[in-house]
């Protein structure tokens, strides 16, 4: 059944996982992905986040709101799956594989 929801990972909880609104999830997953760099060290979650603002669709989040919950889930997810890795260093950054 398609609920439009799609189930996430957290990284930080192995084997918990947890429905979302599966077009806000590709919106910022695309908006994520498109703002990352390939190699580290990557950027820092506020680079991230001043990154994709501008890569968002307006009508899912005006003004930008919600964005940070959303950047966050979806960097989880992408670290759980592999997508995304972190690099370790003060502060945080991130970068795709």
């Amino acid at each position: 059944m398609d609920d439009g929801k799609v189930t996430v990972e957290n990284v930080n909880i192995p084997g918990q996982t947890s429905r979302v609104d599966a077009s806000k999830y590709t919106a910022m997953k695309t908006a994520l992905l498109a703002s990352l760099p390939s190699t580290a060290p990557g950027l820092t979650a506020a680079q991230m986040k001043q990154s994709i603002l501008p890569k968002l669709p307006e009508e899912l989040f005006p003004g930008g709101k919600t964005a940070g919950w959303w950047m966050k889930c979806v960097q989880l997810d992408l670290e759980a799956k592999k997508i995304v890795a972190r690099e370790n260093s003060k502060p945080l950054r991130f970068y795709k594989l």
